[in-house]
């Protein structure tokens, strides 16, 4: 079976890795096509050392720039991508640009498409993130769900074929790497932290980073949170506050982004965690972490139900009153799968190819 996997952000690294290792295990052919989409070493190259994941075979540069932009630059070179290689199926990860270039692309060529983590909404049209879900995963023949909320959504939309619910890639990665953390990662000693002692945060999506009164909102509301914050960078996040002149009080520390073994480590040692990433939401869940979602809205409302997400959007009483709370539970279900998710991807592969 030959398969061409496309990459180019930093959680798609993290689902790619484990599909990957499953993929070779099993003697498949995998071409991994990294599109640029991220492209310095803390937010692509380092992803690919710490988990050791095959270099990439074809990297496209394609690097920032605007939706059409990117979108025009990585069809174009997917398309002599596939040309030449002729796979026999496309595996697409999540909800970028780089996914739904890969999908358009895949479906114009009539090559069968997989998309993992298939049938997620948030419902907030704004985001592009949602517009790229949705043209996904009616453009996919294998539609490869996390949970069952995502298969029950796809259904109500009148996708049933090709749906398979396989559990979290994300969460095969979690309990492969935890004790590779333990072992490596220093980041605790070297930013002088204790163990669930600070808060972590980490603010990307331009819903939040491209509105200087959202974005202001969330640090004045950290600086009044009176416990140490971690807050690991994104460039985009970095350019702003300096362009929009906010500046982090005291207790509020900015870091540089970091690989994967740190990120895990920050994550699960964090007292709490407040983001606006869905991949953040989860690892949260795997930790056994309380969760507060930057955002109006979440994809993975499982966690929320399970009562240990709050949405608060960037409002600063909703923000502290659960920074401040204690209304997580102690019980935790296996909402996730069970840890073997890639495993089952590739043998549903296998059986469509």
């Amino acid at each position: 079976m030959k398969v061409l996997s496309i990459v180019g952000a930093r959680p798609q690294f993290i689902k790619a890795a484990q599909v990957s290792k499953a993929l070779r295990q099993r003697g498949h052919g995998e071409t991994i096509v990294h599109t640029g989409q991220h492209y310095d070493y803390s937010m692509s190259q380092q992803f690919f050392d710490e988990m050791n994941i095959p270099s990439a075979d074809i990297n496209l540069a394609v690097g920032s720039g605007s939706h059409g932009y990117q979108l025009g630059q990585m069809i174009i070179k997917l398309e002599e991508v596939i040309n030449d290689i002729s796979p026999d199926i496309v595996v697409v990860h999540g909800d970028t640009n780089s996914t739904l270039a890969g999908a358009l692309v895949a479906c114009k060529s009539k090559v069968l498409l997989a998309h993992n983590e298939a049938g997620l909404r948030s419902f907030n049209k704004t985001m592009p993130e949602e517009d790229n879900r949705v043209l996904t995963d009616h453009c996919s023949d294998i539609l490869l769900c996390p949970t069952q909320t995502a298969v029950d959504q796809l259904s109500r939309e009148g996708i049933t074929d090709g749906v398979h619910l396989v559990g979290d890639v994300m969460y095969d990665a979690a309990l492969e790497f935890q004790a590779v953390a333990d072992k490596r990662s220093t980041i605790l000693t070297d930013l002088k932290l204790s163990a669930k002692e600070y808060l972590l945060v980490t603010v990307h999506r331009p819903y939040n980073t491209d509105n200087r009164d959202r974005l202001g909102s969330i640090m004045d509301t950290l600086a009044r949170t009176d416990e140490t914050v971690i807050l690991p960078l994104h460039p985009r996040t970095s350019s702003l506050l300096i362009e929009y002149g906010i500046k982090p009080t005291e207790n509020v520390q900015l870091i540089d982004p970091v690989g994967y073994l740190d990120m895990i480590t920050l994550e699960r040692n964090a007292r709490m965690i407040l983001t606006d990433s869905g991949g953040i939401q989860k690892e949260a869940y795997f930790y056994r972490v309380p969760c507060v979602t930057l955002r109006p809205e979440t994809e993975w409302i499982e966690t929320v139900a399970e009562g240990w997400n709050r949405v608060v959007d960037t409002d600063p009483v909703r923000i502290l009153d659960a920074v401040r709370g204690q209304w997580w539970p102690k019980r935790q279900l296996k909402i996730f799968g069970n840890g073997k998710a890639s495993q089952i991807i590739v043998e549903i592969l296998e059986d469509v190819a």
